[in-house]
């Protein structure tokens, strides 16, 4: 390894150390005091950094609280799933996809998500934002399976009004599994590793498909 790889390590691991700690501290205040009473001074001198610090990492304390949802890589495994094939299923393919990003985002840190969710059941406001993000994420993987479905059946007929509609299908059985594989992997307290956790829902899926052909 270089010394200019290994000065990028660290200053990985600096960035997402800052980010956990924002996290833990407006999750603490936010438990002892109450979220509303919150402010980005007060979560930044807990944190450790200045509040100018903390503007390069959240928007705003709602944004910090809630926390990272679920992204879609932007690497090479992006690529490999929309090239896959029509022989390839895409919902495997989408698990596949998944599971190899679920340890990229501070999201899979289960002492974060489950004091969160606790928060997140005492402010509705604050989950009507993150299922607002949620949404977007959705229409994301849409987008992308739009990407697939195209490469796999170029001659097809269909109007993008159609492609678009059984794109939005196919994410949305793949939500059923991943919101499965979220739900077992907190409810066990990380007994088994997300990515692992995935694999299996999408797994469970689709034997469940098959048995009721």
């Amino acid at each position: 390894m270089t010394i200019e790889a290994t000065e990028l390590g660290l200053r990985e691991r600096k960035r997402l150390a800052t980010r956990r700690a924002i996290q833990l501290a407006v999750l603490d205040l936010s438990t002892e005091r109450g979220f509303d009473s919150v402010t980005v001074d007060e979560i930044s001198r807990v944190a450790d950094i200045s509040p100018r610090t903390f503007f390069n990492y959240f928007a705003s304390k709602e944004e910090a609280l809630i926390g990272d949802g679920p992204t879609l890589p932007r690497d090479e495994r992006r690529q490999q799933f929309v090239s896959a094939g029509a022989d390839a299923d895409i919902l495997t393919g989408i698990g596949e996809l998944l599971a190899g990003g679920a340890g990229d985002r501070s999201g899979t840190d289960l002492d974060l998500v489950t004091r969160r969710r606790e928060l997140l059941k005492a402010h509705p406001q604050l989950f009507a934002i993150r299922m607002a993000n949620m949404r977007t994420f959705e229409d994301e993987m849409v987008e992308l399976v739009v990407e697939r479905l195209r490469l796999d059946a170029p001659a097809s007929t269909e109007s993008g009004r159609e492609l678009e509609q059984r794109a939005r299908l196919i994410t949305l059985v793949a939500f059923a599994a991943m919101k499965h594989a979220w739900a077992v992997w907190a409810d066990g307290a990380g007994a088994v590793d997300l990515s692992e956790r995935l694999r299996s829902s999408f797994a469970q899926m689709r034997t469940l498909v098959s048995s009721n052909r």
